[in-house]
C-alpha cells in the first residue's frame, strides 16, 4: 500500500496536543549515580521468575496530574483507544500494597516508557492515540502520560527494593505512522534525540528510515526492510541510527532496569540485532526476549534460527498457541500438548528462556465466556512448564475482550480472593524453591485426549502435575510411575482446582487414584543437592570480559572452577560463587559455541551447558552484497569466511540464505551481518541446494570491518 495504510481510512487527523504539563524539566537524562545498585537481583536468569506484564495505561492511575487533557483523554476509559490514566506511580502504589508480592510475582513487564506523539490520529472515524506506547518519536525521554524520568527511577527502587524486577518494552523498528506524501500526517515519523530533531518521514536526506512501502508479509525480507503497516520503518544500516540505538538503550540500563521486551524482532535485520544485543551483553547483560509472531500451527524456521542465534530469547508463540488450542478454543487435545513440548525442546537450544503466555496485548484474552477453570488450568499448565511464565494483566481477574482494544481494557479490580489469583500465588513461588520446576526436563508420564501428567525433574528434585481438562467425566488413574521418593504428597494448590493427595511406594509407582472432572494438581519434592548441575545461564552471548551467571543447584559455596570448553577460570575472574548461583568473567577462548562446565572445589564436575556464544569480540553489523550470483533452481547464496560469525570456513554454519529482492535485485544478493569490529575478514560466498554445496571461485575476498557503526562490502561472485 502507497501510503502503508489506505488514504481512504484517514478521516481527520486532529491538532497535535502538546501539553505544557507533559513537557516537564524531569524528562531530562539523570545521572548515571541516580541507578540504585541492584547486584541482589539477577538480570541475567529469569527461570525462577513469573512475569507480569502491564499495559501501564490501563492499570492504575496513581497520578492525576499526569493525566492528558482535551480529546486524547477518556475518562473512565470508555473510549479504548484514547489515554486512560494509568502510569508507573499506579504501579508502585500496587507494589506497595503487596498486590504483586501475593501472587509471587518477581518481574514487572510494563509498556514502552519512551516519549510517543501526541497526535491524535483518526482512522475511519474513530480517534486514536499513543496509549500503547509503540509510537515513539525520542527513546531518550519518558513519555509524560506515564510519568517523569524522576517517576521512572522511583518504580524502579520501589520495584528493588521488593526483591521485583523491571523489564521494559522497546521498539527499535519504528516511530510512529507516517505518509511519505503527505507530511501533515500526524507527526511525520519524527524521530528525535533528547529532543532534538534528527529526522522527519518525508524528505528524510540522511537515511534514517526505510522508503520501500509497506511489506505485505510475503517473506522475511519484505517483512524486514519495508514499512510495518503504516509506521515509519528505521533504517538500522546506517551510523546514525545505530549509535542512536545503543546510546538509547544504555540510557535505560543506567536507570536499572532488569530486562527488555523487544517488539517486532522479525522485522528487523537478524544481523543487526546480534550486534546491538553484543553491545547490551558486553554493556549490562539483561534478560532480553523479543516478539516473533507466529499463528495457530505455524512453523517458522527463521524464528528457531533467530532464537538460537541472535543472543535474545523469544516470545514462545508455539506454547501459547497449544496452551489456547487445547484449554480454550478445544480444536486440539493432550497429545498436542505433549508433542508441542516435545518438539520445542528439541528446537530451542535455550528452552529456558523462552518466555511462556497464554494470552497478551496482541491477541483475544484467554477468557471466554465461561472457561474460569480451564482458565485455571492453563495457568497451572504455564506456571509449572519449562521456560519463563508471564501473566497478562487481569487474566487473574477474569478479564474478557476478544481484539484489539477489547483486550486492552481498564483493569476491573485488584481482588486477591479470586481462584485464578489464589492459583498463581500458590505456584509462583515454587519455582524459586523448587528447582525441577524452574530448570527440570519434561517427562510425560500419564496421557489420553483429557488428561496429562507431566513430571519436571531436575537432579534429585522433582514436581509431578496432573491436569484432567474435562467437564464431566473423570478419569481413574493407574500405572502411573514418577521420580519422586516414596511417600505421601499433599497437592501444592490445596485442592483449590480439586486435586487431592497421592502415596508413591520406593519403586516409583503411583497407588491408584481419582483425578476429578475438571482438576489439576501439583506434587512436588525439592531436594538438597550434593553434586553441582548446571540450570541455565545468561546471557547466551558475550566476548571475553563478559560476566555470565551461570545458575543451578549443588555448586558450593567455595569457589572452584569454571571451565570454558578446556580453559579453566579461578580465582578473581570467578565474581560470585554461592550453592545455587556463580558470576564469572568470560575468558579469552575460542570464539564460537562454547560448552561450560563448573567443578566444585571438592573436584565434582556437573553437566555441560552447551551453545554458549563466545564472540570473537566487539561486534558491528556489516551489509555484504554480492553481484552476479546467478542461481539454478532450489539454490540461495549463502556468506562463510575466516571468523566464528561468519561460520570459520564451515558450509553447515554460513550466513543466509541471503535476500534478493529490496535493497539489492537477483542476480545482486545481501544481508546484513553482525562480525567483530576493526577485524579483518576473509570470506567467500557458497550457493545451497539442500546438501550440495558450490563454492565461489578465486581467492578470499578481504574486508576490515569498521571499528564502530556499520559498513557495507560489495563485491563479484567468483566464477
Amino acid at each position: 500500500m502507497k501510503w502503508m495504510i489506505k488514504k481512504s481510512m484517514i478521516a481527520v487527523i486532529a491538532s497535535t496536543f502538546l501539553f505544557t504539563s507533559w513537557l516537564n524539566p524531569f524528562m531530562a537524562i539523570p545521572s548515571a549515580s541516580a541507578a540504585p545498585d541492584t547486584s541482589v537481583l539477577n538480570k541475567q536468569g529469569f527461570s525462577t521468575d513469573v512475569i507480569y506484564q502491564i499495559v501501564t495505561d490501563r492499570f492504575a492511575d496513581g497520578d492525576t496530574s499526569n493525566n492528558p487533557t482535551g480529546g486524547a483523554y477518556s475518562p473512565g476509559c470508555t473510549s479504548l483507544k484514547l489515554y486512560c490514566g494509568g502510569d508507573w506511580q499506579g504501579i508502585i502504589d500496587k507494589i506497595n500494597d503487596g498486590y504483586f508480592a501475593g501472587m509471587g510475582v518477581s518481574a514487572l513487564w510494563i509498556s514502552q516508557p519512551v516519549e510517543n506523539i501526541y497526535s491524535i490520529i483518526n482512522y475511519s472515524g474513530e480517534n486514536s492515540t499513543a496509549y500503547h506506547g509503540y509510537w515513539a518519536r525520542d527513546f531518550k525521554r519518558t513519555n509524560p502520560a506515564f510519568g517523569s524520568m524522576s517517576d521512572f527511577q522511583n518504580l524502579i527502587n520501589t520495584a528493588h527494593a521488593n526483591n521485583i524486577k523491571i523489564i521494559i518494552d522497546f521498539a527499535p523498528n519504528h516511530t510512529s505512522p507516517a505518509s511519505e506524501t503527505q507530511p501533515s500526517f500526524a507527526e511525520n515519523g519524527k524521530l528525535y534525540d533528547n529532543g532534538n530533531l534528527i529526522a522527519g518521514y518525508t524528505g528524510d536526506t540522511n537515511g534514517i528510515f526505510h522508503h520501500n512501502l509497506g511489506t505485505d508479509f510475503s517473506s522475511l525480507e519484505d517483512g524486514i526492510y519495508r514499512n510495518l503497516y503504516d509506521l515509519a520503518d528505521i533504517n538500522h544500516h546506517n551510523n546514525r541510527t545505530d549509535a542512536y540505538f545503543k546510546e538509547a538503550i544504555k540510557l535505560w540500563l543506567d536507570m536499572g532496569i532488569d530486562g527488555i521486551r523487544v517488539d517486532a524482532v522479525k522485522h528487523m535485520p537478524p544481523g543487526w540485532q546480534k550486534n546491538w544485543m553484543s553491545y547490551i551483553s558486553n554493556y549490562e547483560p539483561v534478560f532480553t526476549f523479543g516478539e516473533w509472531f507466529l499463528g495457530v500451527g505455524e512453523y517458522d524456521p527463521n524464528n528457531i534460527d533467530f532464537a538460537n542465534e541472535s543472543g535474545m530469547s523469544l516470545l514462545d508463540f508455539r506454547f501459547g498457541q497449544k496452551v489456547r488450542q487445547v484449554f480454550r478454543d478445544n480444536s486440539d487435545n493432550m497429545y498436542g500438548l505433549n508433542n508441542m513440548l516435545v518438539e520445542t525442546e528439541g528446537d530451542y537450544t535455550h528452552i529456558q528462556d523462552q518466555v511462556t503466555f497464554i494470552d497478551n496485548h496482541d491477541m483475544d484474552r484467554f477468557k471466554l465466556g465461561n472457561n474460569n477453570r480451564r482458565l485455571e488450568q492453563a495457568l497451572a499448565f504455564t506456571l509449572t512448564s519449562r521456560g519463563v511464565p508471564a501473566i497478562y494483566y487481569g487474566t487473574e481477574q477474569y478479564m474478557s475482550g476478544n481484539g484489539d482494544p477489547a483486550n486492552r481494557s481498564f483493569m476491573t479490580g485488584f481482588s486477591t480472593d479470586t481462584t485464578a489469583y489464589q492459583v498463581i500465588g500458590k505456584l509462583a513461588p515454587l519455582r524459586k524453591s523448587n528447582p525441577a520446576i524452574a530448570y527440570g526436563s519434561t517427562q510425560e508420564r500419564w496421557i489420553n485426549n483429557d488428561v496429562y501428567i507431566y513430571e519436571r525433574s531436575f537432579g534429585s528434585s522433582a514436581a509431578l502435575i496432573a491436569i484432567n481438562r474435562s467437564e464431566t467425566a473423570s478419569a481413574s488413574i493407574t500405572g502411573l510411575l514418577t521420580s519422586l521418593p516414596a511417600g505421601t504428597y499433599a497437592d501444592e494448590l490445596g485442592g483449590l482446582l480439586n486435586g487431592n493427595s497421592i502415596t508413591v511406594n520406593s519403586a516409583g509407582a503411583v497407588t491408584a487414584f481419582t483425578l476429578p472432572a475438571g482438576a489439576a494438581a501439583v506434587w512436588q519434592f525439592a531436594a538438597n543437592e550434593t553434586a553441582p548441575i548446571i540450570g541455565n545461564i545468561g546471557p547466551d552471548l558475550g566476548k571475553a570480559g563478559t560476566t555470565l551467571t551461570i545458575d543451578g543447584r549443588g555448586f558450593g559455596n567455595t569457589k572452584g572452577t569454571v571451565y570454558f570448553g578446556t580453559t579453566a577460570v579461578t580465582g578473581s575472574q570467578i565474581t560470585g560463587w554461592e550453592d545455587s548461583q556463580i558470576q564469572v568473567i568470560v575468558p579469552a577462548a575460542t570464539a564460537g559455541e562454547q560448552s561450560i562446565k563448573v567443578r566444585t572445589a571438592s573436584s565434582v564436575d556437573s553437566n555441560s551447558y552447551n551453545s554458549f556464544n563466545l564472540l570473537t569480540g566487539d561486534q558491528v553489523s556489516v551489509r555484504f552484497v554480492v553481484n552476479n550470483a546467478t542461481t539454478a533452481f532450489g539454490e540461495n547464496v549463502y556468506l562463510t569466511g575466516n571468523t566464528a560469525e561468519l561460520g570459520n570456513w564451515d558450509p553447515d554454519k554460513a550466513i543466509g540464505p541471503f535476500f534478493n529482492q529490496i535493497i539489492a535485485a537477483y542476480p545482486s544478493w545481501y544481508y546484513d551481518v553482525s562480525v567483530p569490529a576493526g577485524t579483518e575478514l576473509q570470506f567467500k560466498f557458497i550457493k545451497k541446494n539442500g546438501t550440495v554445496v558450490t563454492w565461489e571461485g578465486g581467492a578470499n575476498h578481504t574486508y576490515t570491518a569498521p571499528a564502530s557503526g556499520v559498513g557495507t562490502i560489495v563485491v563479484d561472485w567468483q566464477p
